[in-house]
């Protein structure tokens, strides 16, 4: 049976991606992890251009997360170094394609000169009308909905759905059509708690370094056969 094709014109608004694998990348080439998560930031900028390509709105990718602090200090050092790094680096990248750079988690918990890079590149791309690439680092779905709380009780203001979802991270962000996890896991992992209660998931078994534009075609053409419903019912053709 053919795989579903993508209908170019009209792609999903928003697209989220659990970029899980990097490790197990590496260790099946009898590499350092480290290597693993070098060959993901490659393939998060070739995904990120895809995307842009493609129509696509906003992509939050997952990052760091609050939990990833349980490993080895060694290993987290690397990554908070890599993305210090890609942040500066890929600057022009951002200019090329117009693309907005934004962060979803806590920035008080990042080392400092990494937390002052990223609220510069979110500053020096905010005039970007293209695709928006929020960058989910130290990020915890339950702790972003724990922030939001503790900011709305500040106000005093009612607590209500909408009151809480006004201090997320990104408020004017749409929540999720499509979240993508590679690496063959089937869970969100604390990843976009509140917003992605009728987003449409796909999961796909190849490691994140793995990944192309072709993969990113399929979860988008496996996604445009989803029947989303939002806990409602289509009426048959025909009738009201």
């Amino acid at each position: 049976m053919p795989e579903p094709q993508a209908d170019d014109k009209h792609p999903p608004t928003h697209i989220a991606i659990i970029m899980d694998g990097n490790g197990r990348w590496a260790a099946s080439r009898n590499r350092p992890r480290t290597q693993g998560h070098l060959e993901g930031l490659t393939t998060a900028k070739k995904i990120v251009k895809a995307v842009s390509d493609r129509g696509v709105q906003y992509l939050t990718l997952y990052v760091f997360s609050t939990e990833n602090w349980k490993r080895s200090a060694s290993e987290v050092g690397f990554i908070m170094g890599l993305v210090k790094q890609h942040l500066k680096r890929e600057l022009d990248f951002y200019r090329e394609n117009y693309i907005r750079t934004r962060h979803a988690g806590d920035s008080a918990g990042l080392p400092p000169d990494v937390a002052q890079d990223l609220r510069d590149v979110c500053e020096e791309t905010k005039q970007f009308d293209g695709l928006q690439v929020i960058l989910a680092l130290n990020y915890g779905g339950r702790d972003e909905i724990t922030r939001a709380v503790q900011r709305l009780a500040r106000t005093n203001a009612a607590i209500t759905e909408q009151s809480i979802r006004d201090h997320l991270d990104n408020p004017d962000v749409p929540d999720p059509d499509l979240v993508i996890r590679t690496g063959g896991d089937l869970r969100s992992s604390n990843f976009l708690v509140w917003q992605s209660a009728y987003s449409e998931f796909y999961f796909s078994d190849k490691l994140w370094p793995d990944w192309t534009e072709a993969d990113l075609d399929l979860a988008i053409a496996a996604y445009q056969q989803r029947d989303r419903r939002f806990g409602g019912v289509k009426q048959p053709s025909g009738r009201s």
